[in-house]
């Protein structure tokens, strides 16, 4: 089976060490340094480890989180920043500028918590650490508001997309299923309005995603709104709710071609390919053709020059983040361990020498291969 999702590629991170020599004056000390360089690997590993699960990534995150945690605030847990605050600078790949398989049920609440986890995770960073950096993230860069924004959203959106997929599933009421898609379509939309002011040459392919799947969900919207209204023996409006869902389902089977033909970051995604998508198409295709018949025999209605409004609100089903917090302080930080590292006998740094830029390594991404398309089902 094709894959769904768009993805930016894995930010890929320079190697950190841990050692201040000089500074670190103590075992406390030391064995902090030591489980912070071990527990980063292992968190590091575990990104491109596919026998990985979401417990095992939370616990390896918890592990080197709260190990680092003694890097950045007071251990008398007041406001204050912790005395080692700006001992060590991370370098960070830049994402931008430099998928859900057939699953069962429990998997796909796997995927749909895991989105919703990983929106809150960014909302936190977004609205508590962001702020705080030193130097403000540049236009564009990965901690920009814009693209951070633009990931909380997206998160939502596909979220969304297991929901409709299972209400979808249980046969819930069409007009359930019509105002999820509608809230979907306008995420994404909204996804990518806040990417409209960076730079096309790194932004192209992402946005392409995001405009195909707001036709799509669109679309999506528009069919079910019309089996609603034909349910009310509204014919003549059905088919014009139809037509409109006919119009942007065509808009998003061309936005398809074009996304896989525009270069930019990430893998390239082959929705048209997935039978969750072209099932929409024969599904509207043959709710239009229902709809004229029923029209023609029993209704005799006029068809509306205009679209329907769709002005639809889901009463449950919408997607929040889910707040996050960073893990506690671990036990190892005590007022003894911290006093063990001696800001004092830091190195200078000797600013009249340039340095030589440091080059990261790509992240190795696995090579999944696509599965046979036996569609988006949830069971």
């Amino acid at each position: 089976m094709t894959h769904w999702f768009h993805r930016n590629p894995l930010k890929a991170t320079a190697p950190v060490s841990f050692n201040y020599y000089g500074v670190v004056t103590g075992p406390a000390a030391s064995k902090i340094c030591s489980d912070l360089k071990s527990s980063r690997a292992r968190l590091l590993e575990l990104f491109t480890d596919l026998s990985c699960n979401p417990e095992m990534m939370k616990n390896a995150a918890d592990s080197y989180f709260s190990l680092l945690q003694g890097f950045i605030n007071s251990l008398d847990e007041s406001s204050q920043e912790s005395k080692l605050r700006y001992i060590q600078n991370f370098k960070w790949t830049d994402t931008l500028q430099g998928q859900v398989p057939s699953v069962t049920e429990e998997e796909a609440k796997e995927v749909h918590r895991s989105l919703k986890i990983a929106a809150g995770i960014f909302k936190h960073l977004k609205e508590s650490h962001i702020p705080k950096l030193i130097t403000p993230a540049e236009k564009g860069r990965d901690l920009e508001a814009r693209l951070v924004e633009a990931y909380i959203i997206q998160c939502q959106a596909e979220a969304q997309e297991v929901t409709i997929a299972r209400a979808i599933e249980l046969k819930h009421a069409p007009g359930l299923i019509a105002a999820l898609a509608y809230e979907t379509a306008n995420f994404y939309q909204k996804a990518d309005h806040t990417l409209s002011s960076l730079e096309p040459a790194y932004s192209a392919k992402w946005r392409k995603y995001l405009t195909l799947k707001m036709c799509f969900y669109t679309a999506y919207a528009y069919c079910y709104h019309g089996q609603t209204l034909l349910a009310s023996d509204k014919c003549g409006e059905a088919i014009r709710s139809l037509q409109e869902a006919e119009k942007f389902y065509a808009k998003a089977e061309a936005l398809c071609k074009e996304y896989g033909e525009t270069k930019g970051p990430g893998p390239t995604v082959k929705p048209s390919g997935h039978l969750f998508f072209r099932k929409l198409g024969n599904l509207v295709k043959n709710t239009l053709e229902k709809c004229q018949r029923e029209n023609g025999f029993i209704y005799f209605q006029k068809i509306p020059t205009e679209a329907p409004q769709l002005e639809l609100k889901a009463n449950y089903g919408l997607v929040e983040p889910v707040p996050f917090e960073f893990p506690p302080t671990s036990a190892h930080w005590t007022p003894e361990t911290l006093a063990a590292f001696d800001l004092t006998k830091r190195p200078k740094d000797d600013s009249t020498k340039p340095k030589p830029e440091e080059v990261v390594k790509p992240v190795k991404e696995p090579d999944i291969k696509p599965q046979k398309d036996t569609g988006c089902y949830i069971s």
